[in-house]
């Protein structure tokens, strides 16, 4: 089977403003790059759905879906904090993006394919349930597991998180539930400032200092992540794929590089095929250096697709 790579240009309409790094051309980058790899050929294309009201809430409440598809200007640009804003093409982006974790999750249970990456913007993570921040509007990774649970009867759903911020708002919406566990490592201390506190049985959160690298991320890994993602046995795993944990992203200080992105990949391909029939949904999230951010998804894409 092959590797999905599910987009819409519907992603590229999201504007923030010239000077934001949650740019239209990330997704050129990553485009670029796996044309200039030669991985294009060997993936199987889909454009992403619109998520349905439905589906936004399993993880979001009501009031908050009917502010943002009001606050959807229909020229210029509308901030919700000082860091998100919505442009005349952001709604449909982020239903395009929610919409394609859900598509992800179906071609995979449907074993249709065997694994799914999302090539989508605005990213999610940090969205809590009623509540924009960091650049997300919806958590379209939340929203894949959730779809797991409630569309396909799972039982167990694993989230991985290798973004450099904390996925706050994923924590917020999944925290509590014994159906999905949370893994997730994070720069610390760094925005959103959060992810060092008690938290729910289900969420096992990793600070890292500013400056950690290959060698103690991949032992993080090892030490922490695989022992308890084995112990859950998922039967899916979303991976809330940020890479701007890079050494040459200069928005944080973490110093990973794409051999690493490539080596956990690989990792977690491992768990999924011990108990998920190898199906992992992997969703764009961070990555604002752009030559980094492209290398590290062919890598990333890469291992998924076997190559």
């Amino acid at each position: 089977m092959t590797t999905a790579f599910i987009t819409h240009p519907d992603c590229r309409l999201h504007d923030m403003g010239a000077q934001h790094p949650e740019c239209p051309g990330r997704l050129d980058a990553i485009n670029d790059r796996l044309i200039a790899a030669g991985l294009d050929i060997y993936l199987e294309y889909h454009e992403a759905p619109q998520a349905s009201m439905e589906q936004l809430l399993r993880a979001h409440a009501r009031p908050y879906l009917e502010m943002l598809a009001d606050s959807a200007p229909q020229q210029g640009i509308v901030h919700l904090d000082a860091d998100t804003a919505m442009s005349p093409g952001t709604w449909s982006a982020a239903l395009r993006a929610a919409g394609a974790g859900i598509l992800a999750t179906d071609l995979v249970m449907q074993g249709q394919v065997a694994n799914a990456f999302c090539a989508v913007r605005p990213p999610g993570h940090h969205a809590e349930r009623a509540r924009a921040m960091g650049f997300c509007f919806f958590n379209n990774i939340a929203i894949a597991a959730l779809h797991g649970v409630e569309a396909w009867g799972l039982q167990r759903v694993a989230v991985v998180d290798f973004d450099v911020h904390h996925g706050n708002g994923t924590e917020h919406i999944l925290s509590g539930r014994e159906d999905v566990l949370m893994v997730g490592s994070f720069q610390h201390p760094f925005y959103p400032y959060s992810g060092t506190g008690p938290t729910a049985a289900n969420m096992l959160n990793v600070p890292l200092p500013a400056g950690t690298r290959s060698e103690a991320f991949r032992e993080m890994v090892v030490t922490h992540w695989l022992p308890r993602l084995r112990e859950f046995s998922p039967e899916l795993i979303c991976i809330s794929a940020g890479f701007d944990a890079h050494l040459e992203d200069d928005m944080a200080s973490l110093a990973l590089v794409e051999a690493d992105y490539a080596w956990v990949t690989a990792q977690l391909m491992e768990v999924a095929a011990a108990s998920a029939a190898g199906r992992i949904v992997s969703m764009l999230e961070g990555g604002y250096a752009l030559s980094a951010l492209g290398r590290s998804v062919a890598a990333h894409i890469r291992t998924l697709a076997g190559l």
